[in-house]
């Protein structure tokens, strides 16, 4: 199993606009964060979770040639708004396979109408093969990588985090039920929601993040979703030794 952090970012990304703190004028190229995604690569399966609103900048730096299949968490702006730009993939190898819950398409059929419903001529349209995924119900990708989708709440909002093998991705939640506890068990690397330091309303923060991470007991962990309050150097002392800020171009194996 072999994880790329494409993007490590809050919805902002790392620098926000107009902002002069410490983090956003980091020379640390671990400070520099797109916009949250991760490519999940294991016995010749490519799955993308999440086509985030840098996916062509992401691809492009990663070397992306090919996926097999892009998981969608939900439909938050910073999550699936380059959805359009697996065009070129397209063009390639055909149509592609997109996971994603019944909240999460009733929103994509409506933000991504024009794929959905075309009324015009002329123009690629991405060719996308919908799949719904249901909680706690596993379906596998190439008959070489099985998938398990968890149920996290973010806010108000159910989100998808996945599970593959025994690595996971639970980013954009606040609470984990107690069903998706136990499917993020027995973990060889769990990476986790923590948008920064102070609590905040719809993700964990540190002290949340660190307290599920000793809950669960994965063996290795890394915080991803993370805003310019927290600076990799700086803050990296308040971690744990098994526990790690992510960053843009991080690779995990395992």
């Amino acid at each position: 199993m072999r994880l790329t952090f494409l993007g490590t970012g809050t919805s902002t990304g790392v620098p926000s606009i107009g902002c002069g703190c410490e983090t956003c004028l980091s020379d640390d190229p671990r400070d520099k964060r797109l916009r949250v995604s991760v490519l999940v690569e294991h016995s010749g399966a490519k799955l993308l979770v999440d086509t985030s609103i840098d996916f062509r900048q992401q691809a492009l730096r990663a070397g992306i040639r090919k996926l097999d299949a892009v998981l969608i968490t939900h439909c938050h702006v910073d999550h699936v708004f380059g959805l359009d730009d697996i065009r070129p993939l397209n063009f390639r190898y055909g149509a592609m396979g997109v996971y994603a819950n019944e909240i999460a398409w009733k929103d994509l059929k409506r933000i991504f109408r024009y794929i959905f419903e075309p009324t015009h001529f002329g123009g690629g349209l991405p060719q996308l093969i919908p799949h719904t995924v249901v909680k706690n119900a596993p379906f596998s990708i190439n008959e070489a990588l099985e998938v398990t989708p968890l149920e996290v709440i973010h806010g108000k909002l159910p989100v998808i985090a996945y599970r593959f093998n025994d690595f996971a991705y639970a980013t954009d939640l606040k609470t984990i039920p107690d069903d998706a506890k136990d499917g993020l068990r027995d973990l060889d690397a769990l990476v986790l929601d923590c948008v920064r330091i102070k609590p905040h309303a719809t993700h964990l923060c540190l002290e949340e993040a660190l307290e599920h991470i000793e809950e669960l007991k994965p063996k290795r962990a890394f915080l991803t979703h993370l805003n310019h309050d927290i600076m990799h150097v700086r803050d990296s002392r308040l971690l744990p030794d098994n526990v790690e800020f992510a960053y843009d171009g991080l690779v995990v194996e395992g």
